[in-house]
Protein backbone atom coordinates (compact mmCIF):
# COMPACT_ATOMS: atom_id res chain seq x y z
CA UNK A 1 0.00 0.00 0.00
CA UNK A 2 1.27 3.53 -0.52
CA UNK A 3 0.19 6.57 0.64
CA UNK A 4 -1.48 9.21 -1.85
CA UNK A 5 1.33 11.20 -1.76
CA UNK A 6 3.63 8.42 -2.56
CA UNK A 7 0.90 7.46 -5.07
CA UNK A 8 0.92 10.48 -6.43
CA UNK A 9 4.85 10.98 -7.13
CA UNK A 10 5.09 7.06 -8.42
CA UNK A 11 1.66 7.96 -10.94
CA UNK A 12 3.31 11.52 -12.10
CA UNK A 13 -0.01 13.39 -11.10
CA UNK A 14 -0.49 15.74 -8.05
CA UNK A 15 -2.28 14.91 -4.92
CA UNK A 16 -5.25 17.18 -5.59
CA UNK A 17 -5.94 15.39 -9.15
CA UNK A 18 -5.98 12.27 -6.92
CA UNK A 19 -8.51 13.71 -4.01
CA UNK A 20 -10.46 15.22 -7.21
CA UNK A 21 -10.70 11.25 -9.05
CA UNK A 22 -12.15 10.18 -5.67
CA UNK A 23 -14.57 12.90 -4.69
CA UNK A 24 -16.13 11.41 -8.46
CA UNK A 25 -16.06 7.87 -8.31
CA UNK A 26 -13.39 7.46 -11.02
CA UNK A 27 -10.73 6.51 -8.93
CA UNK A 28 -11.14 5.23 -5.49
CA UNK A 29 -8.39 4.73 -3.16
CA UNK A 30 -7.78 0.66 -1.64
CA UNK A 31 -8.22 1.91 1.58
CA UNK A 32 -9.20 4.98 3.58
CA UNK A 33 -7.48 5.02 7.76
CA UNK A 34 -10.81 5.54 9.49
CA UNK A 35 -8.96 7.50 12.23
CA UNK A 36 -7.12 9.59 10.48
CA UNK A 37 -9.01 9.38 7.01
CA UNK A 38 -5.66 9.14 5.00
CA UNK A 39 -5.90 7.43 1.61
CA UNK A 40 -3.47 4.28 0.90
CA UNK A 41 -3.40 3.05 -2.63
CA UNK A 42 -2.74 -0.35 -4.07
CA UNK A 43 0.35 -1.00 -6.58
CA UNK A 44 -2.56 -2.65 -9.11
CA UNK A 45 -4.23 0.54 -9.40
CA UNK A 46 -1.30 2.37 -11.09
CA UNK A 47 -2.29 0.85 -14.70
CA UNK A 48 -5.98 2.08 -14.05
CA UNK A 49 -4.72 5.73 -13.54
CA UNK A 50 -2.38 5.50 -16.70
CA UNK A 51 -5.72 4.52 -18.31
CA UNK A 52 -7.85 7.42 -17.05
CA UNK A 53 -4.80 9.72 -17.82
CA UNK A 54 -4.29 8.22 -21.32
CA UNK A 55 -8.11 8.53 -22.35
CA UNK A 56 -8.21 12.00 -20.66
CA UNK A 57 -5.07 12.79 -23.08
CA UNK A 58 -7.28 11.61 -26.14
CA UNK A 59 -9.72 14.29 -25.34
CA UNK A 60 -12.52 12.03 -23.11
CA UNK A 61 -13.78 13.72 -20.54
CA UNK A 62 -13.98 12.20 -17.21
CA UNK A 63 -17.55 11.02 -17.25
CA UNK A 64 -16.72 9.88 -20.71
CA UNK A 65 -13.32 8.17 -18.96
CA UNK A 66 -15.86 6.42 -16.05
CA UNK A 67 -18.00 5.19 -18.88
CA UNK A 68 -14.97 3.62 -20.82
CA UNK A 69 -13.90 2.38 -17.39
CA UNK A 70 -16.55 0.52 -16.36
CA UNK A 71 -16.99 -0.94 -19.98
CA UNK A 72 -13.40 -2.42 -19.53
CA UNK A 73 -11.68 -1.31 -22.64
CA UNK A 74 -9.19 -3.77 -23.62
CA UNK A 75 -5.38 -2.47 -24.04
CA UNK A 76 -5.81 -2.97 -28.19
CA UNK A 77 -8.70 -0.59 -28.07
CA UNK A 78 -6.64 1.80 -25.88
CA UNK A 79 -3.11 1.69 -27.79
CA UNK A 80 -5.38 2.29 -30.88
CA UNK A 81 -7.57 5.22 -29.77
CA UNK A 82 -3.77 5.93 -28.59
CA UNK A 83 -2.09 6.16 -31.94
CA UNK A 84 -4.98 7.98 -33.92
CA UNK A 85 -4.09 10.71 -31.35
CA UNK A 86 -0.47 10.61 -31.98
CA UNK A 87 -1.00 10.71 -35.31
CA UNK A 88 -3.31 13.71 -35.11
CA UNK A 89 -0.78 15.23 -32.47
CA UNK A 90 1.69 15.24 -34.97
CA UNK A 91 -0.72 16.20 -37.94
CA UNK A 92 -1.64 19.32 -35.69
CA UNK A 93 2.44 20.13 -35.16
CA UNK A 94 3.57 20.09 -37.92
CA UNK A 95 0.78 22.54 -39.24
CA UNK A 96 1.69 24.59 -36.34
CA UNK A 97 5.57 24.33 -37.65
CA UNK A 98 4.55 25.72 -40.90
CA UNK A 99 2.16 28.41 -39.19
CA UNK A 100 5.42 29.35 -37.33
CA UNK A 101 7.52 29.23 -40.29
CA UNK A 102 4.87 31.48 -42.33
CA UNK A 103 4.83 34.61 -39.99
CA UNK A 104 8.82 34.32 -39.12
CA UNK A 105 8.79 34.76 -43.31
CA UNK A 106 6.13 37.18 -43.52
CA UNK A 107 8.37 39.51 -40.20
CA UNK A 108 11.24 39.75 -42.47
CA UNK A 109 9.18 40.66 -45.08
CA UNK A 110 7.66 43.40 -43.50
CA UNK A 111 11.30 44.59 -42.14
CA UNK A 112 13.08 44.40 -45.53
CA UNK A 113 9.78 46.96 -47.02
CA UNK A 114 11.18 49.57 -48.89
CA UNK A 115 14.27 48.28 -49.19
CA UNK A 116 13.49 45.60 -51.99
CA UNK A 117 15.39 45.14 -55.33
CA UNK A 118 13.14 44.35 -58.31
CA UNK A 119 15.67 44.35 -60.85
CA UNK A 120 15.94 40.85 -61.22
CA UNK A 121 11.96 40.98 -62.52
CA UNK A 122 12.56 40.02 -66.31
CA UNK A 123 9.50 40.19 -68.63
CA UNK A 124 9.57 38.05 -71.37
CA UNK A 125 7.31 35.69 -73.68
CA UNK A 126 6.44 32.42 -73.39
CA UNK A 127 5.10 29.81 -75.80
CA UNK A 128 2.41 27.81 -75.59
CA UNK A 129 3.32 24.11 -74.14
CA UNK A 130 1.28 20.73 -74.52
CA UNK A 131 0.82 19.55 -70.92
CA UNK A 132 0.10 16.68 -68.96
CA UNK A 133 -1.85 17.46 -66.13
CA UNK A 134 -4.13 16.59 -62.72
CA UNK A 135 -6.13 19.13 -61.59
CA UNK A 136 -7.98 20.02 -57.77
CA UNK A 137 -10.18 22.15 -56.07
CA UNK A 138 -9.11 24.26 -53.25
CA UNK A 139 -10.87 26.80 -50.85
CA UNK A 140 -8.96 29.34 -51.60
CA UNK A 141 -5.10 30.95 -52.83
CA UNK A 142 -3.45 31.03 -49.65
CA UNK A 143 -0.63 28.96 -49.55
CA UNK A 144 -1.54 26.14 -47.03
CA UNK A 145 -4.99 25.51 -48.50
CA UNK A 146 -2.86 25.32 -52.27
CA UNK A 147 -0.12 22.88 -50.46
CA UNK A 148 -2.74 20.55 -49.42
CA UNK A 149 -4.32 20.29 -52.98
CA UNK A 150 -1.36 20.18 -55.37
CA UNK A 151 1.55 18.34 -53.21
CA UNK A 152 -0.05 14.98 -54.25
CA UNK A 153 -0.81 15.54 -57.70
CA UNK A 154 2.51 15.27 -58.75
CA UNK A 155 3.68 11.65 -57.72
CA UNK A 156 0.12 10.69 -59.06
CA UNK A 157 0.30 12.25 -62.33
CA UNK A 158 4.46 10.65 -62.52
CA UNK A 159 2.85 7.32 -62.06
CA UNK A 160 0.35 7.68 -64.72
CA UNK A 161 2.77 8.75 -67.18
CA UNK A 162 5.12 6.45 -66.77
CA UNK A 163 2.58 3.53 -66.83
CA UNK A 164 1.58 4.71 -70.27
CA UNK A 165 5.14 4.98 -71.24
CA UNK A 166 4.86 8.94 -71.75
CA UNK A 167 8.14 11.37 -71.46
CA UNK A 168 8.06 14.36 -69.57
CA UNK A 169 9.84 17.30 -71.44
CA UNK A 170 10.58 19.62 -69.10
CA UNK A 171 10.13 21.07 -65.50
CA UNK A 172 7.15 20.59 -63.16
CA UNK A 173 4.30 23.58 -63.66
CA UNK A 174 1.83 24.85 -61.40
CA UNK A 175 -1.02 26.89 -62.51
CA UNK A 176 -4.33 28.52 -61.11
CA UNK A 177 -8.07 29.18 -62.32
CA UNK A 178 -10.96 30.50 -60.39
CA UNK A 179 -13.15 27.31 -59.19
CA UNK A 180 -16.62 28.51 -60.87
CA UNK A 181 -18.31 25.89 -58.38
CA UNK A 182 -16.86 26.75 -55.68
CA UNK A 183 -18.30 27.52 -52.15
CA UNK A 184 -16.68 30.80 -52.49
CA UNK A 185 -15.61 33.73 -54.59
CA UNK A 186 -11.84 32.42 -52.82
CA UNK A 187 -12.36 29.30 -54.27
CA UNK A 188 -9.64 28.27 -57.40
CA UNK A 189 -8.92 25.05 -59.16
CA UNK A 190 -5.17 24.19 -59.15
CA UNK A 191 -3.54 22.15 -61.94
CA UNK A 192 -0.08 20.09 -61.40
CA UNK A 193 1.18 19.55 -65.34
CA UNK A 194 4.24 18.37 -66.78
CA UNK A 195 5.60 18.99 -70.64
CA UNK A 196 5.20 16.34 -72.61
CA UNK A 197 6.19 15.15 -76.00
CA UNK A 198 4.79 12.15 -78.03
CA UNK A 199 1.21 10.49 -78.77
CA UNK A 200 -1.02 9.76 -75.60
CA UNK A 201 -3.92 6.89 -75.62
CA UNK A 202 -6.96 7.17 -74.82
CA UNK A 203 -8.05 7.50 -71.60
CA UNK A 204 -4.64 8.11 -69.70
CA UNK A 205 -5.92 8.95 -66.50
CA UNK A 206 -5.21 13.01 -67.17
CA UNK A 207 -5.66 15.36 -68.86
CA UNK A 208 -3.21 16.85 -71.80
CA UNK A 209 -3.72 20.85 -72.02
CA UNK A 210 -1.94 23.39 -74.26
CA UNK A 211 -1.64 26.15 -72.31
CA UNK A 212 -1.94 29.50 -74.10
CA UNK A 213 0.91 31.37 -75.17
CA UNK A 214 1.71 34.40 -73.09
CA UNK A 215 2.86 37.50 -74.78
CA UNK A 216 4.24 39.26 -71.52
CA UNK A 217 4.73 38.04 -68.32
CA UNK A 218 6.23 39.33 -65.77
CA UNK A 219 8.66 36.02 -63.99
CA UNK A 220 11.34 35.91 -61.13
CA UNK A 221 12.51 33.07 -59.91
CA UNK A 222 12.35 32.11 -56.08
CA UNK A 223 14.72 30.87 -53.54
CA UNK A 224 13.09 28.57 -51.19
CA UNK A 225 10.07 27.14 -50.02
CA UNK A 226 6.69 27.68 -51.80
CA UNK A 227 5.48 28.22 -48.34
CA UNK A 228 7.45 32.24 -48.35
CA UNK A 229 6.24 32.23 -52.25
CA UNK A 230 4.10 35.35 -51.08
CA UNK A 231 7.70 37.58 -50.94
CA UNK A 232 8.65 36.92 -54.61
CA UNK A 233 5.07 37.89 -55.02
CA UNK A 234 5.69 41.01 -54.03
CA UNK A 235 8.38 42.01 -55.30
CA UNK A 236 6.50 41.12 -58.58
CA UNK A 237 4.00 43.12 -57.72
CA UNK A 238 5.84 46.01 -56.83
CA UNK A 239 7.64 45.76 -60.35
CA UNK A 240 4.57 45.33 -62.46
CA UNK A 241 2.57 48.69 -60.27
CA UNK A 242 6.06 50.62 -60.90
CA UNK A 243 6.02 49.69 -64.62
CA UNK A 244 2.62 51.20 -65.40
CA UNK A 245 1.64 47.04 -66.02
CA UNK A 246 -1.73 45.46 -65.16
CA UNK A 247 -2.00 41.72 -64.07
CA UNK A 248 -4.57 39.30 -66.50
CA UNK A 249 -7.55 37.99 -65.07
CA UNK A 250 -6.89 37.12 -61.42
CA UNK A 251 -3.28 37.81 -61.65
CA UNK A 252 -2.12 33.55 -59.96
CA UNK A 253 1.09 33.25 -60.74
CA UNK A 254 2.34 30.37 -63.20
CA UNK A 255 4.75 28.50 -61.40
CA UNK A 256 7.68 26.26 -63.00
CA UNK A 257 9.96 24.30 -60.49
CA UNK A 258 13.16 24.12 -61.80
CA UNK A 259 14.49 21.75 -59.25
CA UNK A 260 13.55 20.37 -56.27
CA UNK A 261 15.72 18.83 -53.76
CA UNK A 262 14.14 17.25 -50.41
CA UNK A 263 15.08 20.26 -48.66
CA UNK A 264 12.55 22.76 -49.50
CA UNK A 265 15.22 25.85 -48.72
CA UNK A 266 17.06 24.76 -51.76
CA UNK A 267 14.17 24.46 -54.08
CA UNK A 268 14.52 26.87 -57.26
CA UNK A 269 11.03 28.31 -58.61
CA UNK A 270 10.31 30.53 -61.87
CA UNK A 271 6.83 32.87 -60.76
CA UNK A 272 5.19 34.30 -64.28
CA UNK A 273 2.60 36.69 -64.07
CA UNK A 274 0.71 37.77 -66.95
CA UNK A 275 0.33 41.36 -67.37
CA UNK A 276 -0.48 43.79 -70.08
CA UNK A 277 0.14 47.47 -69.99
CA UNK A 278 -1.34 49.72 -68.05
CA UNK A 279 -4.02 52.00 -69.95
CA UNK A 280 -2.57 55.57 -68.23
CA UNK A 281 -0.20 57.16 -70.85
CA UNK A 282 1.96 58.59 -67.95
CA UNK A 283 2.80 55.50 -66.12
CA UNK A 284 4.07 53.16 -69.58
CA UNK A 285 6.88 56.11 -70.62
CA UNK A 286 9.95 54.35 -70.95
Amino acid sequence: MFSIGDFAALGRVSVRMLRHYDAIGLLRPARVDAASGYRFYAVDQLPVLNRVLALKDLGFSLQQVQTMLDEKVDVGELRGMLRLRRAQLAEEMAANSARLALVDARLRMIETEGHMDTGDVILKSIPPLRVAELSAPAPSYDGPDITVALSPLYPQLMERLESQGIAMDGSPIAYYLPDPHGATDEAITVHAAFPIRGDVPADPGFDVVELPAVEHAATLVHHGPMSEAFRTGQLLANWIDAGGYRTVGKGYAREVYLDCPDDQRLWITEMQVEVTPGDDPARNDG
